[in-house]
């Protein structure tokens, strides 16, 4: 009985709420609040940038030819700044939050999550997005969130760093697409591969709050607006197994490409690494300004327009997708600071788009099963690809058939590289670190 009793009353104790846990609940709380303010700025930002970049590039005088110029100085800048300035800003930033969670060490988790960082990454794909580069804040935001959860954490002397870094990720995405229940699976499926329970209440709490902050600025919408088709098993049952298998071999393709040529391009630019940094810097701009001046400037930006056009009913041109998919990935390894769901989803609407020409399907429809295929077979995450896609469009007659093509996508892709894209290159990040200890440890002491 003494024993049970004791164990009754250190129970009772930890149940005592102290000024201790009201500060770091304020503390956390006001982290997420930040968190939905600062998407929604960010997403002001970014529009803005690239409304202004298309009004120039869209011109039909001398003006159209100004991305030659200008998206490969703009491309070196941002790359220069972020090499030299903001290092562990350059890409997505969801492997840098990735790579964060597995460090157990502040100082190494610093070198990706910090405040100095999320600045630096807000600025540096709001100026790519100005000068035309195929990329979007989405991936960005879930850096800045985990940077912004990271430090509340510090601030608030709280100690599970691997959950409010998983907490501030879920929130990021949740703000930056409207999509809460996306935000949810994406921190289960995609950031931490596993559930949680003892995490899920910081998550879900992050992802309300910052989804509020964010709706009271920017008010309720839907990121792609919404279709009317609906699926119907006997006319469209080849749609959605096209888009799934397509969708997901090019996904796939895409992914294996950009973890291939990141990692040949940093061997390459370890002798000379900021030369060769902003060569290919510059090249990647080069090839990105061509490709959109060939398309009359469809494929700049994050592709949020000829997605929403095709979800809502309006073909694109067959070629879009292969082209927006080359200016993508020229873009992702470029180095400069930028994601990779906004232009991902847009390549995934335009190959709907041409398959449901093919096979005489309703566009919107193809888009969004496109869309869902291509995206679970770039990230290989299909819970995350049909609910954020379901929840940007708003119609919730097609689950079924977007659960079906994300599988086909995800097993297709499986089938092609069995390495998911972000994990992939978050081991780079972390092996960068592993060398920088060893380095440490092995030094001569004086």
């Amino acid at each position: 009985m003494a024993a049970k009793g004791s164990r009754i009353l250190r129970r009772s104790r930890t149940l005592v709420i102290t000024p201790r846990y009201w500060r770091q609940r304020l503390v956390f709380w006001l982290g997420a609040l930040a968190i939905g303010v600062a998407s929604a700025g960010f997403a002001r930002l970014a529009d803005l940038a690239q409304h202004l970049f298309m009004g120039a590039a869209g011109r039909q005088d001398g003006w159209r030819f100004l991305p030659l110029l200008v998206t490969p100085l703009g491309f070196g800048v941002c790359a220069f700044v972020a090499a030299r300035f903001v290092q562990g800003s350059q890409g997505s930033g969801i492997p840098q939050a990735i790579a964060a969670r597995h460090l157990r060490d502040d100082a190494e988790r610093s070198a990706f999550l910090s405040l100095r960082i999320a600045a630096g990454k807000i600025v540096m794909t709001v100026l790519g997005l100005l000068c035309g580069a195929s990329i979007g804040r989405e991936g960005p935001t879930v850096q800045v969130g985990a940077s912004i959860m990271l430090q509340a954490a510090r601030w608030g002397g709280m100690a599970q760093a691997r959950g409010l870094i998983l907490a501030g990720s879920a929130a990021g995405i949740a703000a930056a697409f409207n999509t809460p229940l996306a935000g949810i699976v994406f921190a289960i499926e995609e950031m931490s591969r596993t559930y949680q329970a003892r995490t899920n209440g910081i998550v879900l709490s992050a992802v309300i709050i910052a989804g509020l902050a964010s709706l009271a600025i920017v008010g309720n919408y839907t990121y792609f607006g919404f279709t009317n088709a609906t699926a119907e098993l006997k006319r469209d049952w080849l749609l959605v197994l096209s888009c799934g298998v397509v969708g997901g071999a090019f996904g796939a393709c895409f992914s294996s490409s950009m973890v291939a040529l990141t990692r040949r391009i940093r061997r390459w630019r370890a002798t000379t690494p900021l030369r060769r940094t902003l060569f290919v810097a510059v090249a990647a701009g080069v090839a990105v300004a061509i490709i959109g001046v060939l398309t009359h400037g469809m494929t700049f930006g994050t592709g949020y327009a000829e997605a929403r056009s095709a979800i809502e009913g309006a073909p694109l041109p067959a070629s879009f997708f292969i082209a927006k998919f080359l200016a993508s990935l020229a873009s992702s390894i470029s180095g400069i600071p930028g994601g990779l769901f906004a232009p991902s989803l847009s390549v995934g609407a335009g190959l709907g788009s041409a398959l449901g020409q093919i096979l005489g399907s309703p566009i919107g429809l193809a888009a969004v099963l496109g869309m869902a295929g291509y995206f679970s077979g770039v990230v290989q995450a299909p819970m995350t690809a049909f609910v954020i896609i379901l929840e940007m469009t708003g119609n919730h007659d097609n689950v079924i058939a977007l659960m079906a093509a994300s599988v086909l996508g995800y097993g297709t892709a499986r089938l092609i590289t069995r390495e998911p894209l972000y994990h992939a290159l978050s081991r780079l990040f972390i092996a960068d670190v592993l060398r920088q200890r060893r380095a440490l440890t092995t030094a001569p002491v004086h």
